[in-house]
């Protein structure tokens, strides 16, 4: 695994000797953090490893004296179990300056293979395109042949090029390279259907339907899997957690489907439409959580100009 945790170390997050490193962890993650710990003091950084209670939902965040390290440190990692990616804590911290690489259920297989083994430097230029064009679109509209289509506004919102290398104020995810932005709220209209996977739940055994209203789900719709992300967003007792939060395009050519968010998120061509909290990506919304809802062979158009065409890129 340590030839994974030196990519992270010098590739993605280019730590130096100056470097302040906190590596967030909890009781499930401690293997991966320690690897990443040992590649960190090698390049000679302070590193400070935090190992924290598990979190009970992706989004939740962590405990206020992790918050405050994150602030305090120039290089953040977060292999956990349950994803602080979409926290304010983690939003603090990078509008502080620090740069973090997030690995919520990262895997010592996706430390050797898959995701991992992109050429992240080549990848970073076609990612930041995707991302521009996204951020530069007043409407979006996605389509499959599972039934999926929704249009939504993006006006005046940024385009996020998650690249995995981070420079200081930014975030990325690992390995999901992706471009994602924030629709306006209110704005989502339409139906999703979650085809391939379900970040948070893992691959989906039968499609699950959504209906959209005025940004918001209102329906959900399928067999057993619809039935247990209907029962998630019920028990958090948030209207907010039924926002939708983000449009993400996959953009890792060496990612797998595998039912694990950070592959999954980043196989190339998919798209996976975020719910729940936005605030990390530019929208306004907080929520109890966080998932995402990836599709197979999409189609996305902006201001009528088709970019993704059944998965294909076009530009």
């Amino acid at each position: 695994m340590m030839k994974g945790a030196r990519k992270l170390i010098q590739t993605c997050a280019r730590v130096k000797k100056d470097d302040n490193v906190l590596i967030v962890t909890d009781q499930n993650m401690i293997g991966i953090a320690e690897i990443l710990a040992a590649a960190s003091i090698a390049e000679g950084a302070e590193t400070t490893l935090v190992i924290m209670s598990p979190r009970t939902e992706h989004g939740q965040e962590p405990p206020k004296a992790v918050a405050a390290a994150m602030r305090n440190s120039s290089v953040i990692f977060t292999p956990v179990s349950r994803s602080i990616t979409h926290t304010s804590a983690l939003r603090d911290a990078v509008s502080s300056g620090s740069r973090a690489l997030v690995m919520t259920e990262f895997t010592e297989e996706m430390m050797i293979s898959g995701g991992m083994e992109a050429d992240f430097e080549a990848m970073k230029p076609v990612c930041e395109g995707v991302a521009s064009a996204l951020g530069s679109s007043k409407m979006a509209k996605v389509t499959t042949a599972a039934g999926t289509s929704l249009t939504m506004s993006l006006e005046g919102r940024k385009g996020n090029a998650l690249t995995c290398i981070v420079s200081p104020g930014q975030f990325s995810p690992v390995p999901n390279i992706e471009a994602a932005i924030s629709p306006v709220e209110g704005t989502a209209q339409g139906v999703i259907v979650a085809d391939a996977s379900v970040a948070g739940m893992g691959l989906v055994s039968s499609p699950i339907k959504t209906s959209v209203k005025d940004g918001m789900i209102t329906l959900i719709e399928g067999g057993e899997d619809a039935r247990k992300l209907q029962a998630i967003l019920k028990e958090t007792a948030d209207p907010n957690s039924y926002n939708v939060a983000e449009l993400g395009i996959g953009l890792n050519p060496k990612s797998r489907m595998s039912g694990l968010m950070l592959e999954d998120e980043g196989v190339f061509g998919t798209v996976h439409i975020g719910i729940g909290t936005s605030i990390t990506l530019g929208g306004k919304i907080k929520a109890a959580l966080h998932y995402d809802l990836i599709m197979w062979r999409p189609t996305v158009e902006l201001d009528g100009k088709v970019i993704l065409k059944d998965g294909s890129l076009l530009i």
